[in-house]
């Protein structure tokens, strides 16, 4: 029973750790009320700056792919508990994000800078509504079982954990990825584009495209013809107008 405790205890802290980190990120891409943002005043030169923020991106995107792959559990789940699998995940992308908070290097230099107030509207806007799609995404699909407490609250009740089964709520029935989507619509949606606000909205819109082909090969490897027809019907990430048609095949487990 003590270890039970204690394993709930551990994911439990790590969703904590994970929210803070998700709020702070709120405020750190939007430039609000955190004391240091992505356009905080420049304290770096240029080029060991660039350097910096490209390793920090690096770091959190290898973390983020590489921990994902069922390879990769499987290794670690002989380290840990298989049960706290998803709970170190999440804590570990939280680090990688807290990282990237601390030792960002602003770069100088605007792409663009809106002044207009029906653009300065609509850009908090959509910025706003990237951040709630991503957000009502995970509970969707479950957001406790993504983060891993829904595991860990079997673990202490002594309920054997099942895998969640492959289902299209929503947003998931006109596009495939919305929790991306939502991502990538905060990111670009700022009245005032600098460089180095520009270097985060490239280079993680090419880490999500690029990732989205490794979870799509392992929900096909875990899923089969399920996520095959769903894949074919669905747009990756520019919703459909029609939506998806549930087929009536018996429904099979799917990647959290």
């Amino acid at each position: 029973m003590l270890k039970r405790i204690i394993v709930f205890v551990y994911g439990v802290a790590c969703y904590g750790v994970f929210f803070v980190t998700f709020l702070y990120a709120y405020g750190f891409v939007g430039n609000l009320v955190v004391p240091k943002s992505i356009d905080s005043p420049a304290t770096t030169a240029f080029l060991p700056a660039l350097g910096i923020d490209l390793l920090l991106l690096g770091i959190f995107a290898v973390q983020h792919s590489v921990m994902a792959r069922p390879w990769f559990k499987r290794l670690w789940t002989r380290i840990i508990p298989e049960v706290a699998e998803r709970s170190t995940y999440v804590l570990f992308a939280s680090v990688a994000l807290i990282a990237v908070f601390l030792y960002w290097q602003p770069l100088g230099g605007v792409v663009w800078d809106l002044k207009s107030p029906v653009a300065l509207t609509l850009t908090y806007m959509v910025f706003g509504i990237g951040f709630a799609l991503v957000l009502v995404s995970t509970f969707l699909i479950n957001h406790f079982d993504l983060f891993g407490l829904r595991q860990v609250t079997l673990f202490l009740q002594g309920t054997p954990y099942t895998k969640m089964n492959f289902r299209t709520p929503f947003f998931y029935r006109y596009v495939r990825h919305p929790l991306y989507l939502g991502f990538m619509l905060s990111f670009w949606s700022t009245p005032r584009m600098t460089g180095v606000h520009l270097l985060f909205a490239v280079m993680t819109t090419a880490y999500m495209l690029i990732a989205i082909q490794f979870e799509e090969k392992d929900l096909l490897n875990e899923l089969g013809d399920n996520y095959a027809r769903y894949r074919e019907s669905v747009p990756m990430l520019l919703p459909s107008v029609s939506g998806y048609q549930t087929p009536t095949a018996k429904p099979v487990s799917r990647i959290a």
